[in-house]
């Protein structure tokens, strides 16, 4: 099994850089621009508009719409409901990046608000804002995982990712030092990447653009998802070999650099999938 999802990871890559998909992102501005290059890197095209003036219509045009709410303010509120809801009407999965999830009640309000009147294609968040986002208590570090959090063993953390999988009725990405992506039945856990990734601002972010770049591809949300987290974690892993040893700046423009030269051979040889069926 696991070698099959690696070969239709390597088909989706594959498939994505020849289609060049147009991903819309309403996004946090630390890290927009890491968003969109790393958009560009795996071959899709990104666009980043959060104006109610035209949000609708760059959505409708779209294949991929990601919300990531980093740095929340209420307009971009109204515009992530206005984008998902036509994305919606469309069929244009959705990618939800819960930044911060349980560090405030506005953050709080604003992603009960969004899973009320969205139907998400994906769900990516460290483990404290999966946590949040099932329903059970979260000790979040501002936007970063708690110790207590992420301390939490595979098994329940698998638990965790398919309660909340079947409570959305989505695909589920908790990322970590295993990255775990569930639908509630099917279940993939992940072994790439290096600590490193953790120093540099906007990693998560970075993945669920990935994320939503392979989701335009297919309505097979969990190879999708798997697709993108692959794709981050082995970058990551020869970034550090390349960069590391050069600093945080020079590894995070080495992950970009690893990611645009991703190829099928590339991302099935180094990938370290277990694949359940649960």
């Amino acid at each position: 099994m696991s070698q099959q999802i690696k070969l239709r990871a390597g088909n989706l890559l594959n498939n994505l850089r020849d289609t060049k998909p147009l991903v819309h992102h309403i996004t946090n501005y630390v890290t927009v621009n890491d968003c969109a290059n790393i958009t560009l890197a795996i071959g899709a095209s990104p666009i980043m508009a959060d104006d109610m003036m035209e949000v609708e219509s760059i959505t409708a045009i779209s294949s991929a719409l990601v919300l990531n709410i980093g740095t929340l303010n209420q307009r971009t509120v109204e515009t992530m409901l206005a984008a998902g809801k036509k994305a919606n009407e469309l069929n244009i999965p959705i990618v939800l990046d819960p930044v911060g999830t349980g560090a405030s009640a506005f953050r709080n309000e604003t992603v009960k608000s969004l899973l009320e009147q969205i139907q998400f294609s994906v769900i990516r968040g460290n483990m404290s804002e999966i946590r949040f986002i099932a329903g059970l208590h979260a000790t979040t570090k501002g936007v970063d995982v708690s110790e207590a959090d992420s301390a939490q063993d595979i098994q329940s953390s698998i638990e965790i990712a398919k309660t909340a999988a079947k409570q959305h009725h989505c695909v589920i990405a908790i990322t970590g030092a295993t990255d775990i992506v569930s639908d509630g039945n099917h279940t993939v856990c992940l072994e790439n990447g290096h600590q490193m990734l953790s120093n540099i601002t906007g990693t998560g972010c970075m993945c669920s653009s990935l994320i939503g770049s392979f989701c335009s591809m297919t309505d097979d949300y969990v190879t999708a998802t798997t697709s993108g987290l692959l794709a981050m974690g082995i970058a990551g892993e020869i970034a550090f070999e390349k960069a590391g040893h050069l600093g945080t700046g020079s590894y995070r423009v080495s992950i970009i650099d690893e990611i645009s030269m991703m190829n099928t051979e590339t991302l099935q040889r180094e990938a370290k999938v277990d694949e359940t069926k649960n």
